[in-house]
C-alpha cells in the first residue's frame, strides 16, 4: 500500500501518514462492523481517501492533487472496485512498486544511515524503536533521521522510479535488503524470533533486483546467501520456540530444493570471476548447507574464505567469525588467541557469546559463565536472551 500510494501521489511522507491513518481507522471500525470481504482493498481505499483529504486541507497540496492524481479526487470510499483488482493481482505491479520504494529509500542524495533506516521503516515494516535498537541510538534520534530523509525526498522531488543507471545504488540496496532479511531471520519483535514473511519479502525483492541488474554478480551472491539461510529456517527453533545452533539442527528437515537453487544462483555469479563480500559469504553458507552432517563441514575451507573476506572488508565482525571458524578447524585455544586480538567489539553481544562458547570447549567453565552473563546484558532480543540463559543453566548456574 505504501509503495502504491507513494507512486500515485509522489509523496512518501503523505503515503506513510495515510496508511497509518487507514490502519487506525480499521482498528476503530472493524471490531464494530466486522472485517470487510477484502481487507487490503478496504485499507487501500481508505488510505487513498485519507491522502486526498490531507491534500484538500492545504492550498499548496491542492495543486499537487490536480497534478498527481486528478482522477482520484472525486472518488469516494467504496465507489470504485479498481483498488480490489489492483491489490489482488499476483506479481507484476506490486513487486515492481515495492522495488521502486527500495530504490527511492536508497537514493544517493541520502546518507547511508538514512538509507538503511528509511528502508527498514518503509519496506521492512520495522518500528522506530526496533530500528533505533539496531543502530544503538535513542529512539528520538532515529525518528528525526527518518523524518529528515522523507522531507529531503519530498523537497528534492526525487521520483519513485527505477533509474536507468543502478551502479550508484547497488551497494546500498544490497545492504538494506540483507538487513531486512536478517531482521526476519532473527527478529527483534517479541512475538516471534523468526519472521518468515519478512525473510520471503527480502528474497522476493532481491530476486526482482537481480532481474534488474543481471550483470552484477554481487546481487546474485546476496540472493544465493539468502536462499541458503532460507533453506534451514524450519530448524532454527525447537518446539518450545528456543534457538537451535547450526551444529544441532536437524539437517534432514532442511529444504534441499532451496539449497539446490541457491547452488545454481551462486554458480552463475561465480562464473563472472568478479568476487565480492556477498559471494564469499554465500560460498561459506554453501559449505554449511551442503554438509549432510555437522561433522562433514569443511572448516579449513571456511577458514580460508573468512581470511579472504577479512582482507576484502577488514570488518571486526568478520574477524570474529574467522576466529570461530579457526577454533572449529584447529581447536578452541587457537580461536581464543585470535579473539583476544580483536578490538571494538566489547559492546557486541555475539562477541561475548562466541567467547563463552569457546571457553566452554576449552574447559574454562567459570570464565565462560562470566562471558555468557555479559552477552545477555548486551542483547535485547528475547530469543537470544533465552538461549544464553539456557547455556548458563547448562553450566550449572
Amino acid at each position: 500500500m505504501l509503495a502504491l500510494l507513494s507512486r500515485r501521489f509522489g509523496d512518501l511522507d503523505l503515503a506513510d501518514e495515510s496508511v497509518q491513518d487507514a490502519l487506525v481507522e480499521a482498528a476503530r471500525v472493524w471490531p464494530v462492523r466486522g472485517v470487510p470481504d477484502n481487507p487490503p482493498a478496504w485499507l487501500l481505499t481508505v488510505a487513498r481517501n485519507k491522502a486526498i483529504d490531507r491534500l484538500r486541507r492545504e492550498s499548496a497540496a491542492r495543486r499537487r492533487t490536480r497534478l498527481a492524481a486528478p482522477d482520484l479526487v472525486a472518488i469516494q470510499e467504496g465507489d470504485d472496485v479498481s483498488d480490489q483488482r489492483f491489490v489482488e493481482r499476483d506479481g507484476g505491479e506490486m513487486p515492481d512498486d515495492q522495488l521502486r520504494l527500495v530504490l527511492l529509500c536508497c537514493h544517493p542524495a541520502l546518507d547511508r544511515d538514512a538509507q538503511i533506516a528509511l528502508t527498514l521503516r518503509m519496506v521492512g515494516g520495522l518500528t522506530t524503536p526496533e530500528i533505533a535498537a539496531a543502530f544503538l541510538v535513542p529512539e528520538a534520534t532515529l525518528a528525526q533521521r527518518i523524518v529528515r530523509a522523507k522531507r529531503k525526498i519530498r523537497d528534492a522531488g526525487i521520483p519513485l522510479s527505477i533509474p536507468a543507471a543502478l551502479d550508484d545504488r547497488i551497494d546500498a540496496v544490497l545492504n538494506v535488503l540483507y538487513l531486512v532479511f536478517n531482521e526476519g531471520y532473527l527478529s527483534r519483535a517479541e512475538a516471534s524470533a523468526v519472521r518468515v514473511d519478512l525473510i520471503d519479502e527480502a528474497v522476493r525483492l532481491t530476486e526482482r533486483f537481480a532481474d534488474l541488474a543481471p550483470d552484477h554478480p554481487e546481487v546474485a551472491g546476496l540472493l544465493a546467501l539468502e536462499l541458503f539461510h532460507r533453506s534451514r529456517v524450519a530448524t532454527r527453533l525447537d518446539l518450545a520456540g528456543e534457538l537451535v545452533l547450526l551444529e544441532d539442527q536437524d539437517r534432514s528437515r532442511w529444504d534441499l530444493d532451496t539449497v539446490r537453487r541457491a547452488n545454481a544462483v551462486l554458480h552463475r555469479a561465480m562464473r563472472r570471476l568478479r568476487p565480492g563480500p556477498f559471494q564469499l559469504q554465500a560460498i561459506i553458507a554453501a559449505h554449511h548447507a551442503n554438509a549432510r552432517t555437522a561433522a562433514d563441514t569443511d572448516w579449513p575451507a571456511i577458514v580460508a574464505l573468512y581470511r579472504q573476506l577479512v582482507a576484502m572488508t577488514d570488518s571486526p565482525v568478520v574477524r570474529l567469525n574467522h576466529a570461530v571458524a579457526v577454533a572449529m578447524a584447529d581447536g578452541p585455544q587457537t580461536g581464543l588467541g585470535l579473539l583476544r586480538q580483536l578490538d571494538g567489539l566489547d559492546r557486541y553481544h555475539l562477541f561475548h557469546a562466541a567467547h563463552a562458547e569457546l571457553l566452554v570447549r576449552s574447559g574454562d567453565t567459570e570464565a565462560a559463565r562470566v562471558a555468557f552473563v555479559r552477552a545477555a546484558e548486551l542483547t535485547d532480543n528475547v530469543a537470544e536472551r533465552n538461549h544464553l540463559a539456557r547455556r548458563l543453566h547448562d553450566l550449572g548456574s
